[in-house]
């Protein structure tokens, strides 16, 4: 319990720390954010990853509870789309918007914290390997073509982005670690890695920050943001219907790590409000869905965290 509220107290103040610092910060904190960015993925998240998934245990349940993600993924991809084409009757920015933030979850920065806090360290390769196979996939491919399908911008094309899938530097570290014995990565090693994950908190959330602070100054988002109706939507299909599907999909064909379920109900990931900015999807619905998720999944964090 007193873990689980440094970690939240952690990204709370991270977080606001970046709210404020965008509005003090040359050019909006934007350049202190790309370099911030560049440190978690080409310095900290290839050595944890590496040295995490170098001692997992592959087997059935984790290579299945993959694919299940996709099926879990594209299931609910589905039903923001008939939710805000049947009922709450969006515009084509909008209804790409609610797609992207119900299909992306914040599987990395607040993900890996979460599982290491709640279900323990053991956990966190079985979440490494859905954050790089399937959340990178997803951010990089599916949401992009998202945004350049329904955005009101064409962007840059998608081929960039496939070609970054492959050079992305923490899926790298997967597939080396995947070969390497396990002699490369001994215990003194692991550890450091384990910590790391906590490293990256403060780093990642004051990115979060300096993005809302951002969304905030631009008039896209409102302290607290309003919570409205799309946004409702897309946080009961990313919070709610994503983790009991994936619960049902593994109920019935295999068990996967608990990992795996942990990660479907991770709060909407920032990078959804890149892919809004990139392509010109709607950015209230995006950045407010970030926001307001990201909140419930610290507060959630804190009430489950005595029943583990």
């Amino acid at each position: 319990m007193t873990k689980v509220l440094l970690v939240s107290a952690l990204i709370a103040l991270a977080t606001a720390a970046g709210i404020a610092a965008e509005r003090r910060l040359p050019d909006g904190g934007q350049p202190v954010a790309r370099q911030a960015s560049r440190f978690l993925l080409w310095g900290l998240s290839p050595v944890i990853y590496f040295f995490v998934v170098a001692r997992l245990q592959l087997d059935a349940g984790i290579g299945v509870g993959l694919l299940l993600a996709y099926v879990e993924l594209a299931i609910v991809g589905l039903l923001a789309y008939l939710a805000a084409t049947r009922w709450l009757h969006l515009r084509r920015a909008q209804t790409g918007a609610l797609i992207v933030v119900v299909i992306l979850g914040n599987t990395g920065y607040v993900g890996l914290p979460l599982v290491a806090t709640l279900l323990g360290t053991d956990q966190l390769g079985p979440a490494i390997a859905w954050d790089s196979v399937v959340s990178a996939p997803m951010f990089l491919v599916v949401a992009m073509a998202i945004g350049a399908t329904m955005g009101n911008r064409p962007g840059e094309g998608l081929a960039p982005h496939v070609v970054a899938v492959l050079r992305n530097p923490p899926l790298i570290a997967v597939v080396l670690a995947l070969i390497a014995p396990d002699a490369l990565a001994p215990d003194v090693l692991l550890s450091v890695a384990h910590a790391l994950v906590y490293v990256t908190i403060p780093v990642a959330f004051f990115i979060v920050g300096l993005t809302l602070g951002g969304e905030s100054e631009e008039g896209a988002l409102s302290f607290p943001p309003a919570l409205t109706r799309p946004v409702t939507v897309a946080l009961g299909l990313r919070m709610i219907a994503a983790p009991l599907l994936m619960f049902g999909l593994t109920t019935l064909i295999i068990r996967v790590p608990h990992a795996y379920l942990l990660q479907a109900a991770m709060p909407c990931g920032a990078n959804s409000v890149l892919v809004a900015h990139l392509y010109g999807l709607d950015l209230k619905i995006t950045a407010s869905a970030v926001a307001w998720s990201t909140m419930i999944a610290v507060v959630l964090a804190i009430l489950v965290s005595p029943l583990l």
